[in-house]
């Protein structure tokens, strides 16, 4: 049985997931934000909350660890490679080590690039993916400390992850990043398509996260940066997979 999975909206636009198993009733959280919503959401489904799985260092993903850890008295898992940055941790796992949230079983990927150190959380079971700044919907992080090299081998195991992977990643950006999208490929249909279902999403305040990898996969530009087609687009077709993604980056970021 797959984990019931709860997207929480939290500050201005970020996103914190419980991960209910219902099977034994455990309940993870990845990453906190701030800590008001996510104790709500606790108490409003009477979920028990075991452990916290945190995915990198910054503010907006770290700032309500502590609230959280005070109320609930649950244990805090991150990355060893980050700990001295990272809140307090009852365990720091390594790269690929597994974790368990009941009869769940995780893997532990090391996704660096928009930070050193960045993590996903991979569960099979439940078809899903914690991304956070990684992959994002439609997009993904800004590089703060990792080059394009390490985002892009990261994103290209994030692609690898068998076809039917829920992603759930860290933001609401993504109307934002499909008007960047467009720009690269303005005659991706399923692109316009998806554009489309996100701005009624949107209107009608409804989140777009989660999304899925097939999506991803057929509209997301930094995903796509290997492709031909792609390289076509912008004008680099004996360009490396590398320097094409490095090239889409840096036109995100000056949009």
């Amino acid at each position: 049985m797959p984990m019931e999975i709860l997207t929480i909206p939290c500050r201005t636009d970020n996103y914190a997931f419980l991960a209910h198993d219902a099977a034994s009733g455990e309940t993870a959280l990845i990453d906190v934000p701030e800590a008001g919503p996510i104790l709500a959401a606790l108490k409003d489904r009477n979920w028990t909350l075991g452990q916290i799985l945190i995915t990198h260092h910054h503010g907006d993903h770290i700032d309500g660890v502590a609230e959280v850890v005070a109320t609930t008295g649950a244990k805090v898992l991150g990355a060893r490679s980050d700990s001295h940055r990272l809140p307090p941790l009852d365990h720091a796992f390594a790269v690929d080590e597994t974790i368990t949230v009941g009869t769940q079983t995780g893997t532990v990927i090391d996704v660096s690039g928009h930070t050193v150190g960045h993590v996903a959380f991979h569960f099979p079971q439940s078809a899903a993916v914690f991304t956070a700044d990684s992959l994002m919907a439609l997009g993904c992080g800004r590089l703060f400390e990792g080059t394009p090299a390490q985002m892009w081998e990261s994103l290209s195991k994030l692609a690898a992850l068998p076809r039917d992977t829920v992603v759930y990643s860290g933001h609401e950006y993504t109307e934002a990043n499909g008007r960047f999208a467009v720009t690269i490929e303005p005659e991706n249909p399923a692109l316009q398509a998806r554009i489309k279902s996100i701005a009624k999403a949107r209107a009608g305040g409804r989140p777009t996260v989660p999304s899925t990898l097939v999506e991803e996969l057929a509209t997301n530009p930094f995903l796509r940066a290997g492709l031909s087609e792609v390289k076509s687009a912008i004008n680099m077709e004996h360009a490396s997979d590398v320097e094409v993604f490095a090239e889409i980056r840096r036109r995100k970021d000056a949009f």
